[in-house]
């Protein structure tokens, strides 16, 4: 079995921000988290502990990061035959599940203010949060160079953007509270940071189960990626197409080819070219290919992409 291109080989954008940086980011965002809740607690502010819990689950998104990195990192061995890469993924599944259960803990708490309205100390929530913005950009500055090719470092990032636009939230509520005593803007910025926070878990977590249970990338990909197979010179058909992702960026292929010529050498040619053109077209870089031969093929092994196949011959590339 041949493959192109190896997991050590493979370089990603979360490796561009170094553990020490992570580890800060981490720091930082705990103490603000611990300094948020006091003040919640301290003026009465719905809203800061609102967004002192939006600000935890970064800190505990940026921790799992780190951490499921540095397990990721470890080499292929006989219990992980493909690497430890996906632990970020298993990573990414808590923090969103956490994240869901912050934001519904969120909505019922400001359901019970708006039944029994509190007095909010506005100084607190506006000095707490103009420190907890200062902290939010200067993490999101950090986040941001490891975001760009990593869709976890990407989450980490747009959760401190989210956190510092919070953070202007609240410091608005407790200018309306100091000014016209306005206690339900404060219920008002609850909500909407509760409101942000569901529809993140929610928007992330279905592609991320997906990923965990081996399901291809993108199903529109499916069909290209098999029309690709069955068009690469030396093939006659292609059946028994299973696509999945190893981690998040290393993707891997397995398929029974029926090859145009039945010589060893030929097969041999047909798996080269198609695992080049795996690689370069669909960033494929784990491809396994069984020989099928007329003679040996089941015809009710191959329904399940006779419907593509003759979509796709007719399908103008």
């Amino acid at each position: 079995m041949a493959q192109s291109g190896g997991h050590a080989g493979h370089s990603h954008g979360e490796e561009n921000m170094s553990d020490g940086r992570l580890v800060l980011a981490v720091a930082l965002n705990v103490l603000l988290t611990v300094a948020q809740i006091i003040g919640g607690i301290l003026s009465g502010s719905l809203a800061l502990i609102a967004d002192a819990l939006h600000n935890f689950s970064d800190a505990a998104s940026l921790g799992l990061a780190l951490f499921a990195r540095r397990i990721g990192r470890r080499p292929a061995d006989k219990l992980m035959t493909f690497g430890y890469a996906r632990a970020e993924v298993v990573a990414a599944l808590i923090n969103l599940t956490t994240l869901l259960i912050i934001g519904f803990y969120l909505l019922v708490e400001a359901i019970n203010r708006f039944a029994d309205p509190q007095p909010v100390e506005g100084w607190t929530v506006i000095w707490v949060a103009g420190i907890a913005l200062v902290i939010d950009v200067v993490t999101a500055v950090m986040v941001y160079a490891s975001s760009k090719n990593s869709l976890n470092m990407k989450a980490a990032f747009l959760h401190n953007v989210s956190d510092a636009l919070a953070s202007v939230g609240v410091i608005v509520a407790g200018v309306l509270i100091l000014r016209y005593e306005l206690y339900i803007a404060d219920l008002i910025i609850t909500v909407v940071i509760a409101a942000y926070v569901i529809w993140q878990g929610v928007t992330l977590l279905p592609r991320t189960v997906r990923l965990l249970m081996g399901a291809v990338p993108d199903e529109s990909e499916f069909d290209r990626i098999v029309c690709d197979l069955r068009d690469t010179e030396g093939v006659a058909d292609v059946h028994h197409v299973h696509i999945w992702s190893i981690s998040e960026h290393y993707r891997a292929l397995e398929a029974h080819i029926v090859p145009a010529e039945s010589s060893l050498q030929a097969f041999e040619d047909v798996k080269a070219r198609a695992r080049g053109m795996l690689e370069t077209q669909h960033a494929i870089a784990h491809a396994t290919f069984e020989a099928c031969l007329a003679a040996d093929c089941d015809p009710d092994m191959i329904p399940d992409h006779q419907v593509e196949k003759n979509h796709h011959h007719d399908h103008d590339h």
